[in-house]
């Protein structure tokens, strides 16, 4: 009897959790962790995660978040798509295998790392490495966006390379490997000549991370915290006081000697 009891439970929980039906909420200092009863078990283990990349991010800029926000976990892809259906306004939207979070200012959305095995194409939570730079490069995102007169980045214009580079750099995700991809790039003359182009093809993440480091060792920490305000090209331009072309001729030279 005992055991039907269990399996019953057992049974009542899947259902619930995959649904989306019962959320259960644990605030934090700062922020909050919001799951269904089948990541119960695995909160302690991402918490960990969570509070080293929110520590290591207020570290990178110098400065807190501005406004608490909420982590949510997603017991599957399916959970995650009725979500970024909603907040974007695509009913119709479904995911890529290797989608598994996104972060704004008031928020982090993330598939539960312990199942990307069987439910992603790219990440496997073994990476401790690359699971972690993942959930920090999200934590960026979050505290970009509360810097952000778009706080979702739904308004940008020329900047997705400023967007995603300040997250792939903040996060470590600008590894050597990265480096060495866009150095041969580089080399081969293929590299991009306007910035919008920075964030296309396979090497995005690479040239995109470059050039804000770039920016940050040329203009420094301050100036990088300075850009997050800005939605438009030609507002980060001047701000820089550089003209597109200067900055990546710029750029071009310093990873040539990275």
């Amino acid at each position: 009897m005992k055991k039907l009891w269990f399996d019953a439970f057992a049974v009542l929980l899947f259902v619930l959790g995959t649904f989306g039906n019962v959320w259960v909420e644990e605030k934090r200092n700062g922020y909050s962790i919001v799951y269904t009863p089948l990541d119960s078990i695995n909160i302690e283990d991402y918490d960990d995660y969570f509070k080293k990349g929110i520590g290591e991010v207020v570290d990178f800029f110098n400065t807190p978040y501005k406004n608490s926000f909420s982590i949510y976990i997603h017991p599957n892809r399916e959970s995650l798509d009725s979500t970024w259906q909603k907040d974007w306004g695509m009913p119709d939207f479904k995911s890529q295998c290797w989608m598994v979070a996104s972060g704004v200012s008031e928020k982090l959305d993330i598939i539960s790392p312990k199942t990307w095995d069987s439910l992603s194409c790219e990440h496997h939570y073994a990476d401790t490495i690359g699971t972690y730079q993942l959930i920090k490069h999200e934590l960026v995102h979050v505290f970009h966006g509360q810097r952000n007169k778009s706080p979702d980045f739904g308004i940008t214009n020329g900047i997705d390379w400023l967007v995603e580079g300040m997250a792939t750099y903040a996060s470590g995700q600008c590894n050597s490997k990265r480096i060495s991809e866009v150095k041969k790039i580089i080399s081969r003359k293929e590299y991009p000549q306007q910035l919008n182009k920075f964030w296309k093809g396979n090497s995005k993440y690479g040239l995109s991370g470059t050039m804000v480091m770039y920016i940050d060792d040329e203009f420094g920490r301050t100036k990088l915290l300075d850009l997050l305000r800005y939605n438009y090209l030609m507002d980060v331009l001047n701000e820089l006081e550089i003209t597109e072309e200067e900055l990546i001729v710029n750029w071009k030279y310093f990873v040539e000697q990275l």
